[in-house]
């Protein structure tokens, strides 16, 4: 089974800096962008977009491109007002901001109409990657780098591009697409193992599914399910990350800090396990937000059942018991009502 490349978050408040977290996956990205502009061949255009769907940007596309025009310039552009619908468009400061970094206005590079424009050397390929990362994070709101599609394209057809950290090719490129998961008339369950075949790389008839039909997807020592129910229909994602475990006030608070560090999902403690969930609506259903669901889950509880389990004992789904490690001053706490 291939790994899916996993959203990085937090393992702990007490012990990680989600800053940092979210920093390491932007780093990612740049270096890997930068080394796939040094190598991009001549007449390829290469395309970064935050996820309309995903970021929940509307019918707003927000994109920065790179064309290799010669064998040592490249050209850069980044979406401008006139491809943005009303709502949608960048205000002066945001305008200020694009400027600031280096982009020329419309029109003013040449090869530019509608868009902002940028030409470097292919020897400042970091430099111009740097740009356009800032640009995507701090002037669009791209929130994390797990939100960004990406495409690259020659007149000839797709051109092949190493991963670009936690960016997702977009579907139907590089990869065969499942047309049941973009398919609206589809029932919700073909729609969902759809969603999961092309995650995984597995036939639909290959999937992992249990005795109560939930799909099973093995994350280090987590274990992630995709439950589909009627009603409400929703797409559940979960995890049981720790069981066996006590319920005390320590473990509370423990549970509503990281909730709070979430970008989607929740966590909390039913009878003896504590459970990490992420529900996506089956209205109006769109594969890239369970696909997203699952990448966080997948990376969400590989991290944190080791964690919680070094701290308030219990069981990983993959692995042994383990005593509860008690705080000084902790004996006789009690439960209180944080969740």
């Amino acid at each position: 089974m291939p790994i899916i490349e996993p959203l990085p978050l937090p393992e702990d408040p007490t012990t990680v800096d989600l800053g940092a977290k979210v920093e390491a996956a932007w780093a990612e990205l740049r270096t890997a962008l930068a080394g796939a502009l040094r190598e991009l061949e001549l007449g390829t255009q290469l395309t970064l977009t935050l996820d309309p769907t995903a970021g929940g940007t509307g019918d707003a596309t927000y994109t920065v491109e790179f064309v290799m025009f010669d064998e040592n310039l490249l050209h850069a552009e980044a979406v401008g007002n006139a491809a943005l619908p009303p709502g949608h468009r960048l205000d002066r400061h945001a305008i200020a901001d694009l400027v600031a970094l280096g982009w020329s206005p419309p029109g003013v590079v040449d090869g530019t109409t509608d868009n902002f424009g940028l030409q470097m050397p292919t020897s400042d390929a970091g430099r111009l990657a740097a740009i356009a990362i800032r640009t995507l994070r701090e002037v669009y709101g791209t929130p994390h780098p797990a939100f960004l599609t990406y495409s690259a394209t020659a007149l000839e057809g797709e051109v092949e591009l190493p991963p670009l950290g936690a960016a997702r090719r977009v579907p139907g490129t590089g990869v065969a697409s499942a047309p049941a998961a973009h398919d609206p008339s589809a029932p919700l369950p073909d729609r969902v193992r759809a969603v999961v075949s092309e995650l995984l790389a597995r036939p639909v008839d290959e999937l992992p599914v249990d005795a109560d039909g939930d799909i099973a997807i093995r994350s280090g020592s987590a274990m992630v399910f995709v439950r589909i129910t009627d009603d409400p229909p929703l797409v559940e994602v979960s995890s049981p990350v720790l069981t066996e475990v006590r319920a005390t006030q320590r473990l509370y608070e423990r549970l509503s800090a990281l909730t709070k560090t979430l970008p989607v999902g929740r966590l909390y403690l039913e009878d003896d396990t504590v459970w990490a969930a992420v529900a996506v609506f089956g209205t109006d259903f769109q594969p890239t937000h369970l696909s997203t669901a699952i990448r966080v889950m997948t990376g969400l509880a590989d991290v944190l059942d080791d964690r919680l389990q070094g701290d308030f004992g219990g069981k990983v789904f993959f692995g042994e018991a383990l005593p509860e490690r008690r705080e000084p001053g902790t004996h006789g706490e009690r439960t209180g009502m944080y969740l």
